[in-house]
């Protein structure tokens, strides 16, 4: 796989080169044209903060979003989030209900709907996102930009960028390496969710919580499903073998481990029988139509307490963004 190939520099990598040259010049044009006024970026009127990456897969921003906006809850900042919705059949802007269809809104952007309760819409266009989210919550005081760390048309106020076990690969751009962008990049706050840095950042702990839920929400313990031998694990994720890990690091017996495409809709997919499916909540909403006794097992992320006091340092020094 190309992914695993990014990981070095290697024959393979290096007849990508000429391709990558060209993808960084062609984004460097769009970065200066941003940067010296060519095209203007749109501010909105509440101080915007950007969760992103710049390498290409998962790297666990939806845990981030989710506790960023957690976090700014119990600070009694009125929050919103808009994002692209990565996945989605539709290419309208959408406002993300509780019961909204995944395929409609994006698996994400539903989670974090779900997760925080917080106003969340989707639109390929962030701007406009954020217009539409204030026009419908105008108390709204703080704006969480999910994955839009490449969206330049958007100001932002505050960046941070999230990596994993992988760090930076093998330091190429795309397509002969796993970089959007060239790395180091200026940027306010670096948040490893992995358990092995790469470098200097603030770090996340991932752990899976200690009940999983069924539709209805009703939790079961993992301790009792570790006396069971008929589970199956199924996770259409960015890297599913994490999740399939972390289940049998608390003790669980899968019987099989089934690995989808990121994003996968479900929507021809044959579920397994006469067994117990554990799935992730971002596949739950998809899965459970198809496989009603399907539990999904939460993520729970916690970030370092000093990551906290550098982002509430910085947005108490913007103008206005002081929770009243």
């Amino acid at each position: 796989m190309l992914t695993q190939a990014w990981e070095h520099r290697g024959a393979r990598t290096w007849m990508l080169r000429p391709a990558a040259w060209l993808f960084g010049l062609l984004a460097a044009a769009r970065r200066i044209a941003y940067a010296r006024g060519w095209r203007s970026a749109q501010r909105l009127p509440v101080p915007v903060v950007v969760v992103g990456n710049v390498v290409a897969g998962g790297v666990g921003k939806t845990p981030v979003v989710i506790a960023l906006v957690r976090h700014a809850q119990t600070m009694g900042w009125p929050v919103g989030v808009v994002s692209r919705g990565h996945g989605r059949r539709t290419r309208d802007a959408q406002v993300v209900a509780l019961d909204s269809d995944p395929r409609d809104v994006g698996d994400e952007p539903l989670l974090i709907r779900r997760a925080t309760g917080a106003p969340v819409v989707v639109d390929a266009d962030r701007v406009a996102a954020g217009r539409r989210l204030l026009a419908l919550h105008p108390g709204t005081r703080l704006i969480i930009a999910d994955d839009g760390l490449q969206h330049l048309p958007l100001a932002r106020d505050v960046e941070i960028c999230v990596f994993d076990d992988r760090g930076i690969g093998n330091g190429w751009l795309l397509p002969a390496g796993p970089l959007r962008e060239p790395w180091p990049r200026r940027c306010d706050l670096v948040l490893h969710t992995g358990d092995r840095p790469a470098f200097e950042g603030f770090r996340g702990r991932r752990a899976l919580a200690s009940d999983a839920l069924d539709r209805t929400g009703r939790p079961t313990p993992l301790a009792q499903l570790a006396a069971r031998d008929d589970l199956v694990a199924v996770a259409g994720i960015a890297q599913p073998q994490r999740f399939f890990d972390m289940l049998r690091e608390r003790g669980l017996r899968l019987q099989r481990c089934i690995a989808l495409p990121d994003h996968h809709d479900y929507t021809r997919w044959t579920p397994p029988t006469g067994v117990q499916l554990l799935c992730t909540e971002k596949d739950a909403a998809k899965l459970w139509p198809l496989s009603p006794s399907a539990l999904a097992v939460p993520l729970e992320f916690s970030i370092e307490p000093a990551f906290f006091e550098v982002l509430d340092a910085r947005l108490s020094s913007l103008d206005g963004s002081e929770a009243s």
